[in-house]
């Protein structure tokens, strides 16, 4: 969960995940819907994904026990280097170092590295120098990866480091430089893209809505949605050709404005009703009618947990 997301963020979520799923086996057996319910709101679904297949593979392979070998750490889905070195160094008391954002800030400082930390070149000078840091006793280690990621949380922060309180202060070499708010060195900033959909909520004669799981890649990887068209697309005409119902146009919901990682997305929300002989057509493996009320343990994006809301006020609220 830390993986791209806060810890002040991350601890409600953590406290249900491990009520609902308290360990390996619970999580392994669980249905990937029931996962990415549970994870609905931290974002980078594949995470979720990643989590229940890697406890499907510590059961299968590894009788339920979680590997304490690097390779066989690095072999789950999901974990790389630094989540290998953490698991190993914090759990197992392994001599692993951990490189994650906090890391990788007080190294850039402390050794006044410029230039793009991502770059291929400055990852594998901050890998030399961490990795020559931990030290060989996993207990020690331990404890410096977890006063490294402090530090970097709480000190050697992004925007204005408190240098003056710092612990290792005296040697490092961004504060004698003076150069401390520069570094990191900032990215290129990128223009956020903006883009705009209509999702089609489709209704059949008993009131259900149409919900359909979406590509486990990409946007809400694996999670329930709407279909969606392009903004300006003649709705019940592509009803037609894209689904192969008719479809009725009822009335549209306010737009709703979502920030992704990479991109602002403007959803706009129309309603339509099929018949029930159409509906019966849009019944798959991937593809459910349901009631807006009684969605269930499904994963659901946050927009459209939002609409599935809205409908149901709207249902039942005698004066609209």
């Amino acid at each position: 969960m830390l993986q791209q997301t806060q810890v002040a963020t991350v601890i409600p979520f953590f406290n249900r995940f491990l009520k609902r799923f308290p360990d390996v086996r619970t999580l392994a057996k669980a249905r990937v819907d029931t996962v990415l319910h549970h994870w609905t709101g931290l974002g980078y679904y594949a995470r979720a994904r990643n989590l229940h297949r890697a406890a499907q593979i510590i059961q299968s392979e590894h009788a339920g026990i979680f590997p304490v070998c690097f390779d066989d750490v690095l072999a789950l889905p999901g974990i790389g280097k630094s989540t290998a070195g953490a698991i190993l160094s914090l759990a197992f008391h392994q001599s692993y170092p951990i490189l994650d954002g906090n890391v990788r800030r007080v190294l850039t400082r402390f050794y006044a590295i410029s230039g793009d930390v991502s770059s291929v070149k400055n990852q594998e000078k901050l890998w030399s120098l961490i990795q020559h840091l931990v030290p060989s006793k996993g207990g020690s280690a331990a404890a410096f990866n977890q006063a490294m990621m402090d530090i970097g949380a709480t000190v050697c922060i992004r925007r204005k480091p408190k240098c003056l309180t710092c612990p290792i202060r005296s040697h490092c070499q961004a504060r004698a430089l003076g150069s401390a708010d520069s570094l990191p060195t900032p990215r290129k900033s990128r223009v956020r893209l903006r883009r705009m959909i209509t999702m089609v909520i489709l209704f059949d004669p008993r009131g259900r809505v149409l919900l359909e799981r979406r590509p486990s890649k990409g946007v809400w990887g694996g999670l329930w949605s709407f279909p969606e068209c392009v903004l300006d697309a003649d709705i019940e005409k592509w009803c037609e050709s894209a689904l192969g119902v008719s479809a009725t146009f009822r009335h549209a919901l306010p737009s709703i404005k979502h920030g992704l990682t990479h991109f602002m997305l403007e959803i706009h929300p129309a309603l339509l009703t099929v018949s029930a002989r159409d509906s019966d057509k849009l019944l798959s493996q991937d593809r459910e009618w349901v009631r807006p009320e009684a969605v269930g343990k499904k994963g659901l994006p946050v927009p459209v947990k939002n609409i599935l809301n809205q409908i149901d006020i709207q249902k039942n609220d005698p004066d609209r």
